[in-house]
């Protein structure tokens, strides 16, 4: 049986901290969904069609890895794709409080979705995509924060700083 698995989020942008997580996972799984969910209530600040062209072109060479969007229950996903398991990123203890109420919430959905956690790497620990729009909002070089891959030049022209 093949080992699949989501990694659900926003993506909105893609940091090196998800980057980092993503990588580590690979190896792990024999198929990767990177999903980007749609929330009807919650308008993203970078175009979704954006976030998949920054995500394919991060992960352009790990042919096990998908990029797609989604919309509903991650659960419900997982059950489309045929996913054993969702990946999630822990930053902080709060994450982890957060996570785990998910986690288990999704366990009683569907009791065949085991959620993994990566703790995220050290150096990414205070890194979130909240930081870098803000960055990017307020015309500030936010290059160190995503990854290589991703045009900065167009962050900026979304936020109207030049």
């Amino acid at each position: 049986m093949k080992k699949i698995a989501v990694f659900p989020g926003s993506f909105d942008p893609i940091t090196k901290g998800h980057e980092s997580v993503i990588k580590r996972a690979i190896p792990l799984f024999d198929k990767l969904y990177v999903a980007i969910g749609l929330n009807a209530e919650k308008k993203g600040f970078f175009p979704v069609e954006q976030r998949l062209e920054w995500l394919r072109s991060v992960f352009k060479d790990h042919p096990s890895v998908e990029i797609i969007e989604y919309s509903g229950l991650t659960v419900d996903l997982c059950k489309k794709l045929d996913a054993g398991y969702l990946l999630r990123g822990l930053r902080t203890s709060a994450d982890f409080e957060f996570e785990r109420s998910i986690g288990q919430t999704n366990r009683t959905l569907n009791p065949n979705v085991e959620t993994v956690f990566f703790l995220t790497a050290p150096e990414y620990t205070s890194l979130n995509s909240g930081i870098v729009r803000d960055i990017v909002r307020h015309g500030g070089d936010a290059s160190a924060f995503v990854p290589d891959a991703i045009d900065l030049n167009s962050l900026k022209k979304h936020a109207g700083a030049d």
